[in-house]
């Protein structure tokens, strides 16, 4: 553990193999086979193909809100108004699918960019109360997750946008989906192609859409914000030391707006992909589906690297969905959740790790010295 590269990934590895051991305890305890449910988890994740298409598309919410946390926190601020933030780029997104008349190709982009500025907006509100009347970015960003919250509750009361007798929005226009293949999947071609490739035609099943694609690529760029450019030594400089930032003349409010305006785009956009690419046929709906929350543990888990940011989104929704097919045994669900709880229990306590390790690396030196 001598860089700090490796003892991230050394903490992160060790807190997963907590988190299943400790998970293993409960099982047996429930009565429960762990490496049965174990089975059942890993299989409902790589069982079928459709299973890792879903694995995918639940991933890429969780990923996008954990990068707009981990991002936050790389320049000194708490995002804790993901969920907020996700919900008002939903809303964006649904208003620009469902009330615009544009062309397919560029309906959806209008309406992500639509979803992405409402979100960048709501975290930039954040930004300003921190910059302007220093009130603390947690305790703001909350309570615009519920101002978030109701106001779509506000908005599907309106006619234009509920459908009658439902407590959903209307379905957006299908030039505004971002499913892939979404016409040639039912066309006779699509049919006909998909009826002799047995593991597209059950991956492509689900919602499959351009979102897991637009999460690696926002991973990468806002990876690159923060190491090769001038804006994020800057955006990271205020996060490690404001004073020293200052005396070097970086416009410290000036900053702290721009860096919860780009983390609450990055939630705004990961709502608009729910809508566009996953909620297309439903509609939005007035409700907290936690998204939001789940991406801080997600960049926990990713020790708050936007490109970690990918494969924690990824491990996490593998749980969460694998997990969810725990009832075949007759056991509880929920106890993925106690995983995951442990594994981020112990990446956000490394010093436990830390005297662990020390304690481990003291008996090794003592066997030694025994053995010579």
């Amino acid at each position: 553990m001598k860089s700090k590269g490796k003892s991230r990934f050394f903490y992160t590895f060790i807190s997963i193999l907590f988190g299943l051991i400790f998970g293993s305890i409960i099982l047996k305890i429930s009565g429960t086979s762990p490496i049965e449910a174990y089975k059942v988890i890993f299989k409902g994740i790589f069982g079928k193909p459709s299973y890792i298409a879903w694995t995918m598309i639940n991933a890429v919410p969780i990923i996008l809100t954990g990068i707009s946390v981990a991002f936050a926190f790389n320049t000194g601020l708490f995002n804790i108004g993901a969920e907020g933030q996700y919900i008002v780029g939903s809303i964006g997104a649904i208003l620009a699918g469902y009330l615009l008349e544009l062309p397919p190709i560029i309906h959806p982009i209008v309406a992500l960019l639509a979803g992405a500025l409402c979100g960048g907006i709501w975290g930039g509100i954040v930004g300003f109360l921190k910059s302007r009347f220093n009130v603390n970015e947690v305790i703001s960003s909350i309570m615009m997750n519920w101002i978030g919250f109701y106001l779509s509750n506000y908005l599907l009361s309106f006619s234009f946008l509920r459908k009658p007798a439902s407590d959903n929005s209307f379905t957006i226009r299908p030039t505004a989906s971002i499913e892939i293949l979404k016409e040639w999947k039912v066309s006779k071609e699509g049919l006909a192609f998909l009826k002799e490739h047995a593991f597209l035609k059950q991956f492509l099943r689900p919602n499959v859409n351009w979102g897991f694609i637009i999460a690696i690529a926002m991973a990468f760029l806002i990876w690159y914000i923060l190491k090769k450019t001038t804006l994020g030594y800057q955006l990271k400089a205020v996060g490690f030391n404001k004073d020293a930032a200052e005396y070097a003349g970086i416009d410290i409010k000036r900053n702290q707006i721009i860096s919860m305006t780009i983390a609450g785009a990055l939630s705004g956009l990961a709502g608009a992909i729910t809508v566009l690419g996953v909620a297309g046929n439903i509609g939005m709906m007035a409700t907290q589906e936690g998204y939001g929350f789940d991406g801080m543990a997600v960049s926990l888990i990713a020790g708050n690297n936007p490109l970690g940011c990918i494969l924690a989104g990824l491990l996490y929704a593998g749980l969460m969905y694998g997990g969810g097919k725990l009832t075949i045994l007759g056991t509880y669900s929920e106890i993925i959740n106690i995983v995951i709880g442990v594994i981020i229990l112990f990446i956000a306590m490394p010093r436990i790790l830390d005297l662990i390790y020390d304690k481990v690396s003291r008996n090794k030196k003592k066997d030694g010295a025994k053995d010579e």
